[in-house]
């Protein structure tokens, strides 16, 4: 078995570990122990599965969120001649199947797949006969209902580990409160004295966190426009709706500003282009939902903008870590109107249908599946379930938690979505569904008293995450 600092130094040109990457290593490679990893954005929480992943004799699947972010990841890792690949809908049927056999015949170390791959039976049978030596979960965070960004797929981490044969496991995050962190290692299925948790803090320096408080898109525009003319680079612009987002685009081209746009109204095709401009540099400045930068490693991003109140600290935190990886000083600067925060209000809404509305759309599945499998199959459900605003998405969440419970197979999309089973106690549980939209608000009451507060922003956040023992950076608008 190679060592884990030969291993860096032969594939990653580094001749030491920094952080605590050496302590995790160590635990997965020579304890064969669980971890769960809390690692500021741009950290280096990748080399903690895929250095591992190059000690071992057998293969390393590593479940991640999103198709583009999987792509990145095995490019990079190809280019580095290390034997990685990747496992998903883009790829043709035979695609696949050659890839997995390269997987089960030790061609390839590490395989990236979505965790929604494991509804493939074709798929599951050939998880069974491969030898599995490390599951790595990267944004471990999506896992928990509690946290900022659940993925139904992603809490049924404790059957996949099951069918792999509960293989060693570290699961990674940038994000992750007390409660989520519970909530991952039980997910998981990994009894608590057999994990350890390992904390890096919030130990960005160079990141210079400041709010404003805005009255109107005129003071909005204004204050955008400072930061473009007094910051040179690459930069984000952060906003919560699409609609608002087009409108600042089109006053930025209107007032000579070059910029790109990323959103999920856009095709598939234009958002890759749009991303890979963006890390190449033919595009400086994005204006973009939360649907842009999981997976975004540019080192030189000296600005991140929040235009509108973001949902969450967890949110927040993971966006403005995409500023200054280089180390160098930027910005993460947060624009506060009370009208953004009723639009999250909105979106916590339609994050959490309550029991009544579980049951009504049950029951108008079992009534007429034939006409909700039809061409505007989810025009026909809004229409019946008496929607008159389009932009409430309590349709889309309430399918998803239908499906994560077993409810459904199938979807709307493909025209193939049926019922299965008898709906799930707890979508019918008042009390949890209460609970669970209280923790929403909750969450977004903590960006609030993060705008409003007076202490320093890093010591705010670094106590939201249990991290007690910060000082004032001294860098914020705060603290100066």
């Amino acid at each position: 078995m190679n060592r884990p600092s030969e291993i860096l130094e032969k594939y990653f040109g580094f001749d030491s570990f920094r952080g605590k990457q050496e302590e995790i290593i160590n635990r997965i490679v020579n304890e064969r122990k669980h971890a769960l990893v809390l690692m500021p954005t741009g950290g280096g929480k990748s080399l903690c599965y895929q250095v591992p992943a190059l000690c071992f004799d057998g293969g390393t699947i590593v479940i991640s969120p999103l198709i583009a972010l999987m792509q990145d990841q095995v490019d990079a890792l190809r280019k580095k001649n290390i034997p990685a690949g990747f496992v998903n809908s883009t790829l043709s049927k035979q695609e696949r199947e050659s890839r997995l056999e390269n997987f089960l015949k030790g061609k390839l170390k590490l395989l990236y797949v979505t965790p929604e791959r494991f509804r493939k039976p074709e798929f599951i049978e050939k998880i069974r006969e491969m030898k599995i030596d490390l599951l790595a979960v990267d944004e471990a965070h999506c896992i928990s209902e509690w946290g900022h960004d659940f993925r139904p797929d992603y809490s049924r981490l404790a059957e996949f580990r099951n069918l792999m044969g509960n293989p060693l496991t570290i699961a990674l995050t940038a994000t992750a409160a007390s409660e989520v962190q519970k909530d991952i290692i039980s997910k998981l299925n990994i009894p608590n004295d057999e994990i350890k948790i390992f904390h890096e803090g919030i130990n960005r320096p160079n990141l210079r966190l400041e709010a404003l408080d805005i009255f109107d898109n005129k003071e909005k525009y204004a204050a955008i426009i400072s930061v473009l003319k007094n910051y040179e680079g690459s930069g984000i612009i952060y906003f919560a709706l699409i609609q608002t987002l087009e409108k600042f685009s089109q006053i930025l081209s209107d007032n000579g500003f070059s910029h790109g746009v990323y959103h999920g109204k856009l095709e598939d095709k234009q958002r890759k282009q749009m991303q890979r401009d963006f890390l190449n540099g033919k595009q400086k400045l994005i204006l973009a939902t939360n649907a842009f930068g999981m997976g975004i490693d540019k080192p030189d991003i000296r600005f991140v903008i929040h235009a509108e109140v973001p949902s969450s600290i967890e949110a927040y935190y993971q966006e403005i870590g995409r500023a200054g990886r280089d180390g160098k000083d930027s910005l993460c600067l947060l624009l506060y109107n009370q009208e953004d925060l009723y639009t999250q209000m909105e979106f916590i809404k339609w994050s959490n249908p309550g029991a009544d509305f579980y049951s009504a759309l049950f029951d108008l599945l079992k009534r007429d599946i034939h006409a909700v499998n039809s061409v505007d199959g989810i025009e026909y459900l809004r229409e019946q379930m008496n929607f008159k605003n389009r932009k409430d998405f309590r349709i889309e969440t309430a399918l998803g938690m239908l499906d994560r419970y077993g409810v459904t197979e199938g979807s709307i999309d493909s025209r193939d979505l049926k019922i299965v089973d008898e709906l799930s106690d707890i979508l019918l549980d008042e009390d949890y569904l209460k609970e669970k939209l209280m923790n929403d608000n909750k969450k977004l009451l903590s960006v609030v008293n993060y705008f409003r507060g007076e202490k320093c922003r890093r010591v705010f956040i670094s106590e939201y995450f249990g991290f007690k023992d910060e000082k004032p950076c001294g860098n914020c608008d705060n603290c100066i």
